[in-house]
Order: structure tokens, then C-alpha cells, then sequence
């Protein structure tokens, strides 16, 4: 009850920061351009409260999904008055940044929270950063059937020329049954193989059966793993002959182990080397209680210069874009299943996740949101933002307003098309979440 609690608080926070920035872009444009806001919701359906001030009313509704702003006249199944105030009654150009407006302001979001957040705390995991040295595979996986042995080194996936970790797990992810081609370096000597991922259950994204090591992201010092000259980007490979998946492993072994030396394996320029190292009882950084450790985490956590945090930013806003532009092209193609969607429940879930690991991990998560939301909006749906953008673009071609009938059925038939979207993808968060429990 308590995760559930959190995972509402939190998806609450998200979604109602998304929504209030989305329609604040459009709400203020509007009101530069003179445009008569009507309404102003956070959410759909009854209103439950709010206040009146000129001639728009601030409300807060009864369905916490979303929100809209109601201009005057914007509805083209309305009568046009001429009202000088109505939507349509605004040149072209301006109604086109009315509509772009409200996407552009989660994009501006996504950018300006991840800056300054990474001014601040810059986290994430070491292997994301890594090269793709090969230190597991599951037995019997698309990986294994491609060739790849222990030892190898990933130099390209895609086109994508010495990809990190986080670059290859994405690559494998989106491709689910479809042939990625890899280079692999064995030794010094350069092979082309083929991968072609199996598909999860649950989510239906690729999986290569290659889990990513433990890679080093921060030593504390003075601790035994300090004192052994163990480095930032070293790979732990296996503690007392068993590998290690997690940093559970290790920390397992040293408390079996009370204090004796452990022979650890660790990976460095692609050659192992085994220390005997002990385990020092210590304070976790975390809480007050003593287990045996050496000092060592597979996080990597920094704040960045504010220009670099700003670079940062900008190319992860980038990356993630084109990402979504390219599973929603892969979707069209029925190369992806629309069940790597999620919904209102499915963020909720994840919303929660985010939480329990904290604010950082929310604030990058919302931004994460936010970009999605803004690209959703964009697309070239009648009722959403990038539908009214195409149709003022196909007016100004055509240099007349397209007729009220055709406008009419066109709403009507994108009205049908996302409510069965929206059930599909709702459909799909239930089976996902029951999967999930």
C-alpha cells in the first residue's frame, strides 16, 4: 500500500508539472496574440474548483489525465462570429505558435531541468559509459548463437562505431527478432557477426542474453579496495571463482568470507588480473550498519561545470528524440510492438520506481516524460497539437481554409482513431502490470 501510495504521489507530481507547462505554452501565446482563453484545466471532466479572473476560468478537474486549454472559436465544428478574439479569427502564423507552443515548452522543460540537475548530481551507472567487453553470456542466447565468446570486444553496432554499453543495450532493445550487425574484436583480430535478438515477454523489446559487468564507478578511499589499486573502469569479473552480476555478489562473498582475503578477478585493457583482497567491516554509505566491504560502487555520481551540464543535456535531449522518432517509425513498420508503450498506468508504475530511487532519478525521469509528451503531440493527428500545425501548413499551400464539412469528419474520425489508441495502450498497461506483480 505504501509503494502504491508513492507511485500515485509521485505520478500526481510528473504529470501535473508536464500538463501545467504544456498548456501554460499554449495559454500564453494565446494571450500575447490576443487570442480569448476560455478555460484553463488541469485535468478532464467536472470541474472541482477553481477561480474566474477576466474572462478565463482556472480550474482543476476530476480526471487527473491530462488538462487543455479552451480558446474562443477554436472548435472548427463551432460557428465562426469574426470576433476579433476567436482562435480563428488570428492569422495562420499565429495560430501556428499558438499550437506549437505547448510542445515546445516540455522540450524547453526536459532540457532546462536536466541542466540544472546535472549541475548539481550527475548520476548514472559505470557501464552505461564502458566499452562493450563481453564478460557474460547466458547460455543458449541470441548472443551465443551469433558467436560471441568471453573475452570479446564490441567495436560496432548499427553503424555506431565503439558504442558504450548504454548505446549497444539500446540498440539490442529496439530490434527485438530483427538482425543487428556487430563488430567484434578477438584478440586483434576483427569479425562480422549477426545478432538477432529474442524478444522479451513483457515489454517485447530485444534481448541479446549479454549482461552488462560490474564496472567500477567510484572508490572510497582508504579502503581495502583503495589500497589494492583498484581503478574507476576496471570490471569485476568474479569473486572466489563466481562470477559477479551485481554488486550483491561481492558483498556476499566478503561477508562469507569475514574478513579473509577474497581472490578477486578484475578485467582491465581487456586483461584479467586476481588480487587477494579482505574485507574491511565498515559503515555503509548509506546507513549506520557495519558489513564487510573493500570500498567500491558501481554508480558514478558528479556535478558537472554548468556548460558541460548544458552540453550534457542538450545531447541527451537529442539522443532520446531521435530514439522515440525511430521506434515510432519501426511501430509504423510493424517492426516494434505497440505494447513497448506505456499509458497513464505504466507511468505511474515507472513514476513510482523513479521515486523510491529519488528526487534525481524522478527529476530525470520527468524530463524523459516530458520529451515524449511534447514528440506525441507533434504527431500529425487531427485533435493534437501537430495535427492542427499540418492543417494551417496545408491551408497556407493551398492558400484557402479547408472546408468546415472535411474539417468536421477529419476531427470526428482522429476523435475514433485515439480513444481506440488510448484503450489499446490502457489494455496494454494492465496486462504489463499484472505481468510485472
Amino acid at each position: 500500500m505504501q509503494l502504491l501510495s508513492l507511485s500515485v504521489v509521485a505520478f500526481i507530481f510528473v504529470l501535473g508539472i508536464l500538463v501545467f507547462v504544456h498548456e501554460f505554452g499554449h495559454y500564453a501565446v494565446a494571450k500575447l496574440f490576443k487570442v480569448r482563453v476560455e478555460v484553463f484545466s488541469l485535468g478532464f471532466g467536472k470541474r472541482l474548483f477553481g477561480f474566474k479572473r477576466g474572462d478565463t476560468d482556472y480550474r482543476i478537474s476530476l480526471l487527473p489525465l491530462g488538462g487543455y486549454v479552451k480558446m474562443a472559436g477554436e472548435n472548427p465544428m463551432e460557428a465562426r462570429t469574426g470576433d476579433p478574439g476567436e482562435f480563428m479569427s488570428h492569422p495562420r502564423w499565429q495560430r501556428f505558435l499558438v499550437a506549437i507552443a505547448g510542445p515546445a515548452m516540455n522540450i524547453i522543460l526536459a532540457f532546462v531541468v536536466l541542466s540544472v540537475l546535472y549541475t548539481f548530481h550527475h548520476e548514472y551507472f559505470a557501464f552505461s559509459k564502458s566499452p562493450v567487453d563481453v564478460v557474460f553470456i547466458t547460455p543458449n542466447s541470441p548472443a551465443g548463437k551469433a558467436g560471441l565468446q568471453v573475452g570479446d570486444r564490441i567495436v560496432n553496432v548499427q553503424g555506431i562505431d565503439n558504442p558504450t554499453w548504454e548505446q549497444f543495450l539500446i540498440r539490442v532493445s529496439i530490434n527485438p527478432g530483427q538482425q543487428v550487425p556487430i563488430k567484434v574484436l578477438r584478440g586483434d583480430k576483427p569479425m562480422d557477426l549477426t545478432l538477432v535478438p529474442d524478444t522479451t515477454s513483457k515489454d517485447h523489446e530485444g534481448d541479446a542474453g549479454l549482461d552488462p559487468p560490474g564496472v567500477v564507478g567510484m572508490i572510497e578511499p582508504g579502503l581495502p579496495a583503495d589500497k589494492a589499486h583498484i581503478r574507476t573502469g576496471d570490471v569485476l569479473v568474479s569473486v572466489n571463482g563466481k562470477p559477479i552480476h551485481s554488486v550483491d555478489n561481492l558483498l556476499g562473498a566478503l561477508q562469507e568470507a569475514k574478513g579473509s582475503p577474497v581472490q578477486l578477478t578484475i578485467l582491465r585493457d581487456r586483461k584479467n588480473l586476481t588480487l587477494a583482497i579482505p574485507g574491511e567491516l565498515v559503515a555503509t554509505p548509506d546507513s549506520a550498519e557495519k558489513k564487510y566491504r573493500i570500498g567500491v560502487s558501481m554508480e558514478q555520481v558528479e556535478k558537472l561545470p554548468f556548460p558541460v551540464a548544458v552540453q550534457t543535456a542538450y545531447d541527451e535531449c537529442k539522443s532520446n528524440s531521435l530514439l522515440i522518432f525511430e521506434l515510432l517509425g519501426k511501430l509504423i513498420q510493424h517492426k516494434n510492438s505497440i505494447q513497448q508503450m506505456s499509458g497513464p498506468i505504466g507511468i505511474m508504475r515507472y513514476s513510482g520506481q523513479a521515486a523510491r530511487m529519488g528526487m534525481p532519478s524522478l527529476l530525470k525521469f520527468m524530463a524523459l516524460i516530458s520529451l515524449n509528451l511534447a514528440i506525441f503531440n507533434l504527431l500529425p493527428i487531427p485533435i493534437l497539437d501537430g495535427g492542427l500545425v499540418l492543417m494551417l501548413l496545408v491551408e497556407s499551400v493551398m492558400r484557402r481554409d479547408i472546408k468546415q464539412e472535411v474539417k468536421e469528419r477529419v476531427y470526428q474520425a482522429a476523435f475514433v482513431f485515439l480513444v481506440l489508441f488510448a484503450a489499446v495502450v490502457i489494455f496494454n498497461d494492465v496486462s504489463k502490470t499484472i505481468h510485472f506483480k
